[in-house]
């Protein structure tokens, strides 16, 4: 039996809900695949900034460090948003990122058939979609100094370095290799100096990869493109603030963003989150849906643990209990032969993973 220690950071609002469910689907699989997991819960956000005074306390990175895998719920609300910068959540959670020198933010967007009119898009548009955004988590203009503002002006720097691109570029070529074998790489060559090399480097390492098709697009038609033709994509990969609006807009493709996860990788450890916020004004109700987690455990045990099997039977429970007609709340309206809690949710999916 394979023994694996997994970090759980439950964090604020529905964070602890979901993260339950998804630890509920990890025993059923674990039951049938010969494996067992060990977690050690951690603090991350404004819980733990109401307990230590700091988002991100040094306990929580080691924590961290020492385990195989991070599972990650949400964080942030409205109570913390008056705290100085350095204490609210959300820098906790860029600290987080650097410490554990997670570089790589994996966010599929797939669209179910069973929930294709859930999307705003009409279905002969988005039917088929399967698309992945590689972007650059912990560089670019979240990070770039020199950064600040006094009165008058405000100034952020886009800054990379080769090596930077280099990493983010091998970890798309490599997932490409296993998916369709097309890289599309989206920059903004024709304006900024910082894209231009960008976009040199990623042809340098596209040598590498003969068997892989690289093109490039600016990022203001590749936000147009996701939206006209989003089947024209297999891996998108891009930098960090460009990674960040396209991969939210990506999201909306499947029409509920409580359907996608997502997986900040590096070389030490990977961090495995649903894409979605804390969402507090649910909190505490049974209504948060908790597939983006669930699936965001099935990237974990697939992207770091090797153990595809398991993810296998955790992506097909998933797409059996919305094929029977269960639903959670946020998507009551399309087909629903069953409105379920969370928590009823999680245990069908369970159900179906642990055969």
């Amino acid at each position: 039996m394979k023994t694996y220690k997994i970090a759980l950071i439950k964090g604020d609002g529905i964070g602890p809900e979901i993260i339950d469910e998804a630890v509920k689907v990890l025993d059923a699989v674990a039951s049938c695949c010969d494996l067992e997991f060990s977690y050690e819960e951690a603090l991350m956000g404004g819980c733990a900034y109401d307990i230590t005074g700091d988002p991100l306390p040094q306990e929580t990175i080691n924590i961290s460090l020492n385990s195989d895998a991070v599972l990650f719920g949400a964080i942030g609300g409205s109570k913390w948003d008056n705290l100085p910068r350095e204490k609210r959540p959300e820098s906790g959670l860029l600290r987080f990122r650097k410490e554990l020198g997670v570089y790589a933010n994996l966010r599929p967007a797939n669209v179910f058939d069973e929930l294709i009119n859930a999307s705003s898009l009409k279905p002969e548009v988005i039917k088929g979609v399967d698309l992945m955004v590689v972007r650059e988590l912990i560089g670019g203009i979240y990070f770039g100094e020199p950064k600040g503002r006094d009165e008058n002006k405000g100034w952020n720097t886009m800054v990379y370095t080769r090596e930077e691109i280099v990493r983010i570029a091998h970890q798309a070529f490599k997932i490409a290799m296993n998916r369709s074998k097309r890289v599309c790489s989206i920059d903004k060559a024709n304006v900024l100096d910082v894209s231009q090399l960008w976009r040199e480097v990623v042809i340098e390492v596209s040598k590498e990869y003969p068997e892989v098709e690289l093109t490039h697009m600016y990022v203001d038609n590749a936000a147009m493109q996701l939206i006209r033709d989003p089947r024209q994509f297999d891996v998108m990969l891009t930098g960090n603030i460009f990674g960040d609006i396209l991969s939210d807009e990506a999201s909306m493709l499947s029409g509920s963003i409580g359907l996608l996860p997502s997986a900040s990788v590096g070389a030490k450890i990977g961090v495995y989150e649903p894409i979605h916020g804390s969402a507090p004004d649910i909190a505490g109700q049974g209504v948060a849906n908790p597939i983006a987690t669930i699936l965001s455990a099935s990237m974990m045990l697939r992207y770091a643990l090797d153990e595809h099997k398991a993810a296998d039977k955790i992506d097909a429970a998933v797409k059996r209990a919305l094929k029977e007609g269960y639903r959670t709340k946020d998507l009551a309206q399309y087909d629903a032969k069953e409105v379920c809690s969370t928590s009823e949710m999680g245990s069908i999916i369970a159900n179906y993973a642990a055969k």
